[in-house]
């Protein structure tokens, strides 16, 4: 079983949107890319925001994001 769950990570990734305002992230797949694009950097050699002593990247970029040490920010492609 994965911890936190997938709802666990949509609330701590919308824990800032304000009532009215569409959520940051709304599905599955936005946590998957949030968390895959973060366990790359992880493996490009940025420094984690939690103790990832023996931890693989995309189980410290999990982490994080369940912890709200990182933002998602959505790319916008409206101007392609």
């Amino acid at each position: 079983m994965l911890h936190p769950s997938y709802t666990d990570l949509l609330d701590a990734i919308n824990k800032d949107v304000e009532a009215g305002e569409p959520p940051v992230a709304n599905s599955r797949y936005s946590v998957v890319m949030a968390t895959a694009r973060r366990a790359r950097q992880l493996i490009d050699g940025q420094e984690a925001f939690v103790e990832s002593t023996g931890k693989k990247p995309l189980s410290v970029a999990i982490e994080e994001l369940g912890k709200g040490k990182i933002n998602v920010v959505v790319d916008d492609d409206s101007e392609n």
